[in-house]
């Protein structure tokens, strides 16, 4: 990481961490007014005192939390290695649309990486572009990724800001394979990472004719009911003050988030006509049929959804038994499947 981008961080992890004091005083506050207002007007001055009381000591507390951050924030990001490549991922997944918006150092663009490393797109005859999920990076396809075990492909891994709205990676995917030198291209994405792909296939381009292959793994086609569950419980939470401190935490969930409640693109992009379109789904039981099975999907992604049942026609699909989302990431049967799908 670059000295901006570390100082970033670790401003942001300072000020993340001296804001959970503020939203237990709300709740405090909450709980305590309620009570104090039962309680009626010869309660006042007490209300006063304990008001006082609590303000100081929130203020204290926030001020030593944010000073233990500022020192520890600043001591992690100078950790070697890729646990800061993660951690940045993540909080591009979380707020990743305030960060471009603030122009933020921390905000990624959209780019090719080799093991971390910033490459360029590659030409070749054919061109595998592999385009990771929420809050993940080029090094979740694992240390032998699909790409690499691809023979006649040539594997290009995506790095990007998952918090920005789907529309939005779209359009810079679009814009990065403009002009790519490449015969034949195949888009190969995990969970949002095939919404991505949908979406840059809808923005366009000369790139789209050779478009040959689309496939999605794990991807919430029809929405993921995570996303929908964390909208209807922020919904609710905001009713009552004594919850409303939980809601805002959730409220402040990205653009990139929020469009997986319902898949975003589902009924404003079709499919790419032309290219063969593929997909795989998971359940955690071994018989997708399983009520079980049925009801959690891989964990994250209903089979349903996976596979656009009902809404979306593709031309092939692999349902898989007895796993769960991340796993999908690097999978053997997966590889296998993607070897006939390619070839």
């Amino acid at each position: 990481m670059h000295d901006d981008e570390r100082h970033a961080l670790a401003s942001l992890l300072t000020q993340e961490a001296a804001g959970v004091p503020g939203g237990i005083h709300g709740m405090h506050s909450a709980i305590s007014g309620r009570v104090f207002r039962a309680l009626g007007p010869r309660a006042l001055p007490v209300r006063v005192m304990h008001d006082t009381i609590a303000r100081g000591s929130y203020f204290g507390v926030r001020a030593g939390i944010a000073l233990a951050g500022r020192v520890a924030g600043e001591a992690y990001v100078r950790r070697p290695g890729e646990a800061n490549s993660h951690v940045v991922a993540a909080v591009n997944a979380l707020r990743g649309d305030a960060l471009e918006r603030d122009a933020s150092p921390l905000a990624l663009p959209m780019s090719v990486r080799r093991r971390g490393e910033l490459v360029r797109m590659p030409s070749a005859d054919r061109l595998a572009v592999f385009i990771h999920g929420l809050g993940e990076t080029e090094f979740a396809w694992g240390r032998d990724p699909y790409g690499d075990r691809l023979p006649g492909w040539t594997p290009a891994y995506l790095r990007y800001n998952t918090g920005r709205s789907i529309s939005d990676n779209g359009a810079s995917l679009a814009a990065l394979l403009d002009g790519v030198d490449a015969h034949e291209i195949a888009l190969i994405g995990h969970s949002m990472g095939g919404l991505v792909a949908r979406a840059a296939c809808h923005h366009g381009g000369d790139w789209t004719s050779r478009v040959r292959v689309t496939i999605s793994l794990g991807t919430p086609h029809l929405g993921a009911p995570l996303a929908n569950a964390v909208h209807h419980g922020a919904t609710g939470l905001d009713r009552f003050p004594e919850t409303r401190p939980f809601a805002n935490l959730l409220n402040r969930r990205s653009a990139g988030i929020r469009d997986l409640r319902h898949g975003f693109l589902l009924d404003e992009v079709p499919l790419l006509e032309g290219p063969t379109h593929c997909f795989v789904s998971a359940t955690v039981t071994r018989s997708p049929e399983h009520p079980v099975g049925r009801l959690l999907g891989d964990t994250l992604v209903l089979a349903t959804s996976a596979s656009g049942r009902g809404r979306l026609v593709f031309h092939h699909g692999l349902e898989l038994g007895g796993t769960h989302h991340l796993a999908l990431l690097n999978h053997r049967e997966i590889h296998a499947q993607l070897l006939i799908w390619l070839s």
